[in-house]
């Protein structure tokens, strides 16, 4: 491969198996909307979500279902080509790109599964839920917050040259 392109991949099968291992787990030990307190503003509470990042669409009747496994598709075989094009030094965008491709591959494997994703995460401050995530949601969150960066970074360094 081009620059070592698989290697990086390993992170991505990481991601998915720590993200379908927790899926696993949280649904063998509580039931669906049940939450069992972990710390203070920490809970685990079992989630189905039919619908993208924050529940976005989730009442769209069943549509959205395969529209987000096409778009998932779509999206993840465009992530690989960038990875695979990317120079050896880019290591950085690498990273950040196999964090994107795992979390929402561990997404669509629920997806084609269920036809929902399961959220268990529940991060909270009083009365005020985040809404609940799990381990995909994270990578995913992870790997756009560090592509920003290194973008925000490349242009500045750009910008004094």
């Amino acid at each position: 491969m081009r620059n070592n392109t698989l290697i990086w991949l390993w992170i991505s099968v990481i991601i998915i198996i720590l993200d379908q291992s927790s899926k696993l787990w949280i649904t063998q030990i509580i039931s669906l909307h049940q939450s069992i307190p972990i710390l203070p503003s920490f809970n685990f509470t079992l989630l189905h979500n039919e619908g993208a990042a924050f529940s976005f669409l989730a009442q769209a009747g069943g549509w959205q279902r395969w529209f987000f496994i096409i778009l998932t598709t779509v999206i993840t075989t465009i992530l690989l080509v960038w990875l695979y094009n990317l120079e050896r030094q880019q290591r950085l965008v690498m990273f950040s790109l196999t964090l994107i491709i795992g979390g929402a591959l561990g997404n669509l494997i629920d997806r084609v599964l269920y036809g929902y994703v399961i959220d268990f995460i529940d991060i909270y401050y009083q009365q005020w839920h985040w809404p609940t995530f799990n381990i995909a949601d994270s990578a995913i969150s992870i790997g756009v917050t560090l592509l920003l960066f290194d973008t925000i970074r490349q242009s500045s360094h750009n910008s004094l040259k």
